[in-house]
């Protein structure tokens, strides 16, 4: 039976190996991810970590951080990276993480959240493209949030410094 819940520290070896078994040879990653979420964990960034188990082993793992936006803290947040063991892939388990993902963030009042990502995968989650809301230099379908306040800020939305350092 798959279990979403908070990583604790005896699942952050886990959840490396999975990182980079999810993102290795991928064409848009440049096979740091798993370096990002150890520098955001470190920086005591990583605002919502959670992991799915199953039979006592991690197969995926959905990492949320603060956002800042027009250079302001406003209670949004960035999905990633979201992983899944690549034997486990195409079977509701990021579904199941983006979702409790989402809740958690709900129940910690966020007003916001943004992916850099494949729209046809994001959009069945309620991710849109927001117009006013960019992430500097990419496409503007790629870049989406999810939310459900009105009026929805614009601006130019940064990710933790980690993202740069890892990316």
């Amino acid at each position: 039976m798959l279990q979403i819940r908070p990583e604790t520290a005896a699942d952050v070896d886990a959840i490396g190996r999975i990182t980079q078994q999810a993102f290795n040879g991928q064409p848009h990653s440049q096979q740091t991810e798993h370096l990002l979420i150890a520098a955001l964990r470190t920086a005591g960034a990583l605002s919502v970590s959670l992991v799915a188990e199953e039979r006592g082993e991690i197969i995926g793992h959905i990492g949320f951080s603060e956002v800042l936006i027009g250079g302001e803290e406003r209670a949004w947040f960035g999905l990633a990276p979201l992983s899944v063991a690549p034997a486990r892939q195409r079977s509701g388990i990021g579904q199941a993480l983006i979702a409790a993902g989402l809740a958690r963030l709900d129940e910690l009042g966020a007003q916001g959240c943004v992916v850099l990502g494949d729209p046809a995968y994001y959009r069945r989650f309620g991710f849109r493209p927001q117009p006013g809301l960019v992430l500097a230099g990419v496409p503007a379908d790629y870049f989406m949030i999810h939310t459900t306040c009105v009026p929805c800020p614009q601006g130019s939305v940064s990710f933790h410094p980690a993202f740069a350092l890892c990316g």
